[in-house]
Formats: C-alpha cells, structure tokens, sequence
C-alpha cells in the first residue's frame, strides 16, 4: 500500500483572489503513480447532497494552485461541482525531489492522478469526472485526455503546447540547427548541476521589463510580478524552472494521439493572445462533433488567467454549458 508522503500544508487563505461566500474549502493530498503526493485546495459548493460530478484543474505552467487553477476551480463549485486545483509535482506544496522539474509524462500522469483520487470519494460521481488545464496545463490536459477515457470532458484554456514552444520557439523558428545548439547548451549545464551538486534555474518573469520586450511578456510581468497575481510559491513569480527541463519536452512531442480521443475537448483561447495558434492547432487535431474551439473577444493570454481588468473574460458559462452537456 502506498504511504503518502507528509507535506507541510499552508492552512490559512493565501489565495490572490478572494472566498466565494458559496463554497467552502480544504487542503487534501493524493499520489501519482510515480510515488509523488501532490497537495491540492479541494472546493466544495456548500449546498450539496448526494453524487456530484467532479473537476480537476491545473495551471498555468509555472503557477501554483493559489493563482489562477484555484480561481477557476472555486467558481465550477459555485456552480455545483467537486473541484480541485492541484500543485503539479516538484512544484508549490506539492512533493518529489528535485524541486521546479517539469515533465510531460509525469505532468500528464498527475492529471489521471487527480481523476484516482476524485473517483474514490464517496461524494463524487466517477462517471461524470473532467478535467480544466490552463496556459501549459491546457496542452497538458489535451495529453491526458488522449490517454484517460475515464474524463469525460476536457476544457484547455489559453493553451500552450510546451513541447512545441520549448523545441522551435514562438512562432516555430528554430531550424534543426538551433534545436541542435539548444541540445548541446543543456547536455552541458547537465554537467554543471552535476559538478555543482545545484539545479541552475531559468529565472520566472523579470522584475522589471524592458520597454522592447514583446507584449506578452509585459502581460506576463503586469500578472505574475504584481499583487494581482504574485504568489511566493510561485515559479513564474519568482525562480523558475530548472533550466534543463526544457529537455524532456523538445524530445517527447505531445498531442501525437490527440486525433483518438472520443470524449469531449473545448479549446478556449483569447482573440487578441500571442498563443492563440497553439490552440488552433491543438483543435485541428481533434475528431467527433463533441469538440469546440471558442474565441474569447478581445482577451489577450492573460485575460483568460483571471478574467483581466474587469474581470469578465472567463467565459465561465459557456465552460460550465460544454461540461454538463457532455458528462
């Protein structure tokens, strides 16, 4: 049987958005396959009786469960389902060693993770389980549903496919010969974090930004490095990832069987959002008349993270419509 391991648990709110008067909430854990256990705010709609149907969430890739994940989790138990919003492993509150790794085979096993645990409760109905992944996350919940028929509906927020963006760079590019040069750069600080016995990191978004750096990076900073959004725990806000993750993506292609999933995705991306292009394609690889690309107007990246300035970018009802139609 396995023990799961303690984890050091932050009970008070530290969320960067506020409790919804509706639901109530509470940490839990629960184990990936590969020995990890992941920590997650469990929210719950405080009207409830019987069998409800179930949400997992995560993202954005680089957040913690107290950013964005938590947010959309929070609003679907306002509407009536079991929602939780994990911290992927080596991240947040989460377990495994080293710490900031990321991993499209162990990320894509922490979302059927999510589903072990969520269709074990006495309170969940197994058969109605989904799934919400944002930004990173979004292309991560793609993989998962290519492999996991037990999730019944998928919904990808402002996707990002990391093993696209992380082999050819925005836009695709990189030539052979540049995905070579990257090759040889992270082979090489493999041996300095050897020699050094320390796991160099890439650094979250910068403090400060330049006025030349594209947009989206400025949308990035006016996130991740403000109240809005900054989280202590956060990699994007702080960090960042080691920097020799970005091997196991540009060598493990995602989405390859993205065109076998029979249940239902619905990719959602912003009108005016520079990763608008990898939704697109994600939805072009999907089969059956139970999938939807939905245009959010005029919202960048971003917006999509916690609804923008006013806050009404989330098209939380059309998501909420798409899952209960199709679970």
């Amino acid at each position: 049987m396995f023990n799961e391991q303690k984890l050091n648990l932050t009970e008070k709110w530290d969320k960067v958005f506020p409790e919804n008067p509706k639901t109530e909430h509470k940490k839990i854990t629960f184990h990936n396959r590969f020995g990890i256990t992941l920590a997650a705010d469990m929210y719950m709609p405080k009207s409830r009786a019987g069998k409800l149907p179930a949400i997992a969430v995560s993202g954005p890739f680089g957040a913690v469960k107290e950013q964005s994940s938590g947010l959309y989790a929070q609003e679907m138990a306002s509407r009536g389902f079991i929602a939780i919003a994990f911290d992927p492993s080596f991240t947040g509150e989460s377990g495994g060693e080293p710490r900031y790794v990321a991993s499209p085979d162990i990320n894509t096993e922490d979302f059927q993770a999510a589903v072990d645990f969520l269709s074990v409760q006495d309170f969940v109905d197994p058969e109605r389980i989904s799934i919400i992944g944002i930004c990173g996350w979004g292309g991560i919940a793609l993989n998962a549903a290519s492999v996991d028929t037990r999730i019944k509906a998928t919904v990808c927020v402002t996707s990002y496919n990391m093993s696209r963006v992380n082999r050819y760079g925005y836009y695709d590019v990189n030539t052979e010969d540049d995905v070579y040069k990257m090759r040889e750069s992270l082979n090489a600080q493999r041996t300095e974090d050897y020699k050094s016995g320390e796991y160099k990191l890439a650094g979250g978004v910068p403090d400060v930004v330049p006025d030349d750096m594209p947009e989206f990076f400025k949308a990035y900073h006016d996130y991740y490095k403000v109240p809005r959004g900054y989280h202590p725990r956060s990699l994007n806000s702080n960090g960042g990832w080691n920097v020799t993750s970005a091997l196991s993506f540009i060598n493990t292609p995602q989405h390859s069987f993205a065109g076998e999933i029979r249940n239902a995705v619905m990719i959602v991306h912003g009108e005016k959002a520079h990763s608008r292009y990898f939704g697109e394609d994600m939805y072009k690889l999907l089969k059956g008349d139970n999938k939807e690309l939905l245009i959010v107007e005029n919202a960048d990246h971003c917006d999509l993270y916690d609804g923008g300035k006013n806050r009404d970018k989330i098209p939380f009802d059309k998501i909420e419509r798409f899952i209960r139609k199709n679970i």
